[in-house]
């Protein structure tokens, strides 16, 4: 299968999983990227996300905005040449989360949204062999010591997968409404997780 991601943008993280496939992560192209991105979003099982009912042009014009800012980043999440996850990372002490649990130097905020699973349905170990590629990147390529995560409390398939990855359940939390003119987010009742580098990592 012809990656037709690669030659256009540098992966910031690149790995080989045995039994699985090479996974890449590449900085979101906001225009490019706009229809695949908006696709899952529209998707009720993505609802969770906080995008159904946008537009392509509003989701491109979200991840454009992103784009600028020096504390939140978003990667389109490639298998072997196609497309299968958003990854989304953040620091807590500039997102709203850090009005919620007490931020440790070394702290990054993580969202994935996994791309729908394919005709046959997902392979068992799909979604972990995904998010341990994330995990290698955002604990060790950035050298951080904790990813927290903030999934909607009702997000219950998404809650088990980060807790059988062997994140740590922390308390459910109310992410407060933010209504600013680039951005709104609505009131979130999360469910607070967090996986230690020790942990995910132990050699």
């Amino acid at each position: 299968m012809s990656d037709a991601y690669a030659p256009t943008r540098e992966p910031v993280h690149e790995q080989s999983v045995d039994g699985f496939g090479t996974v890449r992560l590449l900085p979101l192209d906001a225009q490019a990227d706009a229809d695949v991105v908006h696709a899952w979003v529209s998707e009720e099982r993505a609802s969770f996300w906080g995008m159904n009912g946008l537009s392509r042009d509003q989701v491109a014009e979200i991840y454009a905005h992103m784009d600028t800012l020096d504390t939140h980043h978003a990667y389109l999440v490639v298998k072997d040449g196609e497309p299968v996850a958003l990854l989304q990372t953040y620091e807590p002490e500039a997102d709203r989360v850090s009005e919620c649990y007490e931020v440790r130097p070394g702290d990054i905020g993580v969202h994935l949204l996994l791309a729908p699973a394919g005709p046959g349905g997902a392979s068992t170990g799909w979604s972990s062999a995904l998010l341990g590629a994330v995990a290698s990147y955002v604990l060790l390529g950035l050298g951080r010591s904790r990813v927290v995560v903030d999934p909607d409390v009702r997000n219950e398939k998404a809650v088990a997968r980060f807790l059988k990855q062997g994140f740590e359940a922390g308390p459910v939390v109310v992410l407060p409404e933010i209504d600013l003119p680039d951005v709104y987010l609505p009131e979130k009742r999360a469910q607070l997780a967090f996986l230690d580098r020790e942990v995910a990592f132990p050699a």
